[in-house]
């Protein structure tokens, strides 16, 4: 309400100030997903209309490969930002606050320190493939594999801004509406 005086001070400012660039985030995130997913579909509707009338092109499946694998990483990204990852929330929600926000940091910092050697490891490979090219056009498979190292930090970035909401957090959070069908609802 207004004139009312927050409890939580610094905690929750820092914690709408998250918010405020999660959802700029994912909406940057949400352009270049679906731009990707426009390019794909494009692409594969070329290819196959020019297979239908006998002139297939060398190049499209290789490229839409690469589409793909593109669209999986950055749609991991955007997956991350909006917490809409497989996960197991029924067990976790099972445990008293306290608990379950310090499992979750754990779970946090395990996810953020796997991307970050996934992403150091992307960087270290794509020197040693800067001389590989796709078979069919001229791209160099650095600027392909390019993806791992950048989707990584997109990924940490999100991860990142989860891990300071739990840390700040100092008691439970209201309940969020699940970001999708809960799995046993899908078993009535």
């Amino acid at each position: 309400m207004i004139g009312e005086v927050d409890r939580d001070g610094p905690a929750s400012d820092v914690a709408a100030g998250l918010a405020r660039f999660r959802a700029r985030y994912g909406l940057l995130l949400e352009w270049v997903v679906s731009a990707l997913m426009i390019i794909l579909f494009v692409e594969v509707t070329v290819g196959v209309v020019f297979r239908a009338i006998g002139a297939s092109l060398i190049w499209y499946d290789e490229v839409a490969s690469v589409l793909l694998a593109w669209l999986t990483f950055y749609g991991s990204a955007l997956a991350s930002v909006k917490r809409a990852h497989i996960g197991c929330p029924e067990v976790v929600e099972k445990l008293a606050w306290p608990m379950r926000r310090r499992l979750n940091i754990v779970a946090q910092v395990l996810v953020i320190v796997f991307f970050l050697l996934l992403g150091g490891v992307g960087l270290w490979i794509m020197p040693v493939l800067a001389d590989d090219a796709l078979v069919s056009v001229p791209v160099p498979m650095s600027i392909v594999q390019s993806v791992i190292p950048i989707s990584s930090v997109l990924i940490v970035i999100a991860e990142v801004t989860h891990l300071v909401d739990l840390v700040v957090a100092r008691r439970e959070p209201k309940p969020a509406a699940p970001a999708g069908v809960a799995l046993a609802d899908g078993l009535h």
